[in-house]
């Protein structure tokens, strides 16, 4: 790892709403990271979306507040293009004293869940397709940013519009630029559905290395857009009347010689693929609160509206919550289709691997793939409110398979209180909490 000039520094593990904790820190304390010489709090990975600490966590009043070890993981330093002043952060991952890896953590939750592929001689891979919204945000309420040509707000629905991509292209330049530099994998990009909705798919990698493309892109997007004097916002629902806002994870696996154990030679996957299919949508309804883990997350759920809300699977059809996608058997893969932007993406794809993974390991019979209209099936269905995804997350086996006991304790205490607390605060308003921190 290398620094260059950079005087300063940041460092940051992401807690349970995928939102970056750390410091700053001078260049004088870069080659000790690896000492453990940077301490936060346990509590801090799990406070609320405000940055509130949880009442009556276990961390704060059982164990006094204890502090943990940061160190740092094996992708940084990462450049900060979009900040005036030469900036690196350095990520890191959350430790106790003893070197344990902290069960809090989302990022370990990810690593244990892949683990268990590696423990077949399996490795995962997975692209992501990241949807944001560029809007602006200086009045009451929010609205369609304004055309770098014309200087008038966009009016107009622009999907697949190369004229909408080559107004915005000094932002989505310096996108670019800033993807090389931090090593982010940028593929194609497309004009979404929505008043000044974008798509950017990150190509596909390892999954861990995937997952931190995406905390890292999250980032780079609000930050690029402020200094191009707009807000980029990976809400769900940021324009009640416009399309909401999806995460698209696509993911295979291959194995020791590198093949990929869901090609079959055929367009239909092998059996291991229709386990992992299985698994997915057996876990999907109690998987709700992680693929929309904030309380206006649940107006994306809106049937017809691009964002699946059954639990079922097709050959390229994208109503869908699971999508095979045709192309050469040696790509066979599954695109899980159901996420928010809004998501943590290490809970994301822990998620969605780890109940792939336990519908491979128990075999777990998918039922036949649909044709036709998912919507107008009756099909089990996504919670649709936030209250009952809270409660059939801390309930359900399958999710106490996947992650850490403590993490979801942790989850499930952050999010009733910012349910409690978000009741208290106007519907209206609720952007000012959510526009950036998502």
């Amino acid at each position: 790892m290398s620094l260059g000039n950079i005087r300063t520094f940041r460092v940051a593990a992401v807690d349970l709403n995928g939102q970056m904790r750390g410091k700053r820190l001078p260049r004088s304390a870069f080659d000790k990271l690896r000492e453990g010489s940077v301490r936060m709090p346990l509590s801090v990975m799990n406070v609320d979306i405000w940055g509130a600490d949880i009442e009556n966590s276990p961390l704060v009043f059982d164990s006094g507040d204890a502090d943990g070890v940061l160190l740092p993981t094996d992708r940084g330093p990462v450049p900060l293009p979009w900040l005036d002043t030469p900036s690196a952060l350095v990520p890191m991952e959350m430790y106790y004293d003893t070197g344990a890896p902290f069960p809090g953590d989302p990022r370990h939750a990810l690593r244990e869940v892949l683990d268990r592929y590696a423990s077949r001689g399996w490795t995962v891979h997975a692209g992501i397709e990241m949807e944001f919204y560029l809007v602006d945000d200086s009045g009451d309420d929010l609205q369609p940013p304004e055309n770098p040509h014309s200087g008038r707000p966009i009016q107009a629905n622009a999907i697949l519009s190369l004229r909408q991509i080559d107004a915005f292209d000094n932002f989505l330049s310096d996108v670019y630029a800033a993807c090389d530099d931090m090593d982010i994998p940028a593929q194609s990009t497309i004009s979404e559905a929505g008043l000044g909705q974008f798509e950017i798919d990150l190509e596909h990698r390892e999954a861990m290395r995937a997952a931190d493309d995406a905390w890292l892109f999250k980032a780079l997007i609000k930050g690029m857009a402020r200094k191009h004097g707009m807000a980029g916002t990976f809400m769900s629902k940021p324009l009640a009347d416009e399309a909401g806002t999806g995460m698209h994870v696509h993911f295979s696996v291959t194995d020791r010689e590198g093949k990929n154990v869901f090609d079959n030679g055929g367009p239909e996957g092998t059996a291991q693929m229709h386990h992992a299919v299985a698994g997915c949508l057996e876990a999907l309804p109690a998987s709700t609160l992680i693929f929309a883990p904030h309380g206006p997350s649940y107006n994306r759920f809106v049937p017809g509206a691009h964002a699946p809300t059954g639990a079922c699977w097709a050959y390229e059809n994208r109503t869908a919550a699971l999508r095979i996608p045709g192309g050469h058997p040696a790509a066979r893969r599954i695109e899980h289709r159901v996420a928010g932007g809004d998501i943590n993406p290490y809970l994301a794809l822990a998620a969605i691997l780890g109940a792939a993974y336990a519908g491979i390991e128990e075999r777990m019979i998918a039922p036949p793939p649909i044709t036709g209209n998912a919507y107008d099936m009756d099909l089990p269905q996504m919670r649709k409110d936030w209250a009952s995804a809270i409660d059939l997350f801390e309930s359900d086996p399958l999710i106490g398979r996947i992650f850490p006991e403590m993490l979801v304790r942790n989850l499930i205490l952050t999010k009733r209180q910012e349910l409690a607390r978000l009741a208290e605060i106007p519907a209206d308003q609720h952007w000012f909490t959510y526009l950036e921190t998502v």
